[in-house]
């Protein structure tokens, strides 16, 4: 399960890529992976990495001053493609906490929400401020305050949030669905022992001419 999710301040990662799909999140030719294997070390693997496995130049996210990034800012469409849930954990096992984009794929919004990763959209123009922020000072941070549903940093600027309220929930315990039902057992197991008990429905009458 994922850890419970808490307010933090984090530099940016500004990615600030349309469109990045599920398979350049976590390549196909890695889905065998395990988690215990690593699949940290394959997250963004042709954008970070050569043909020979050497790190581009021109990728920052190679850049060492941002390094450590918990917040991810890529454009519209983030996630799009297939369901590959190895996205979601590859970018958790990262260290990520957050993705901010204009737009997500349905799927891997949903994949997110469900493994501790909180997927945060904000209208085109507030993404392109902030990614204009970031990239020209790789120590520009953001805080996220789930809790009070909003985005802040330091000189001020806010921008609010809004989240699910049970996926809400889910992410400030540290829960998933199935140990949210868990904890629901006695509740359940009572209204099935109150349906079970309860008289059968008693037929109504046909109507004289019905």
């Amino acid at each position: 399960m994922p850890e419970p999710y808490t307010t933090f301040r984090s530099r940016l990662m500004p990615l600030g890529l349309a469109n990045v799909d599920t398979d350049q999140i976590l390549p196909a030719r890695f889905l065998n992976l395990t988690r215990a294997e690593g699949l940290d070390k394959v997250l963004f693997r042709d954008l970070r990495l050569d043909d020979d496995g050497l790190p581009r130049a021109d990728s920052i996210l190679n850049d060492p001053a941002r390094q450590g990034a918990k917040v991810l800012l890529a454009r519209d469409n983030f996630g799009s493609g297939s369901s590959r849930e190895g996205a979601v954990y590859s970018l958790y096992d990262s260290g990520y906490r957050a993705v901010l984009a204009s737009g997500f794929g349905d799927i891997f919004h949903s994949n997110a929400l469900k493994n501790g990763l909180l997927p945060v959209t904000l209208p085109a123009d507030q993404i392109e401020a902030l990614l204009t922020r970031a990239l020209a000072d790789p120590g520009y941070r953001l805080s996220i305050d789930l809790k009070a549903e909003r985005v802040f940093d330091d000189a001020g600027a806010e921008w609010p949030i809004r989240i699910d309220p049970f996926q809400r929930e889910l992410l400030l315990s540290g829960r998933d669905e199935l140990s949210h039902t868990l904890q629901l057992m006695d509740r359940i197991i009572s209204f099935e022992a109150a349906d079970t008990n309860a008289p059968p429905p008693v037929a109504t009458p046909a109507m004289p001419g019905g």
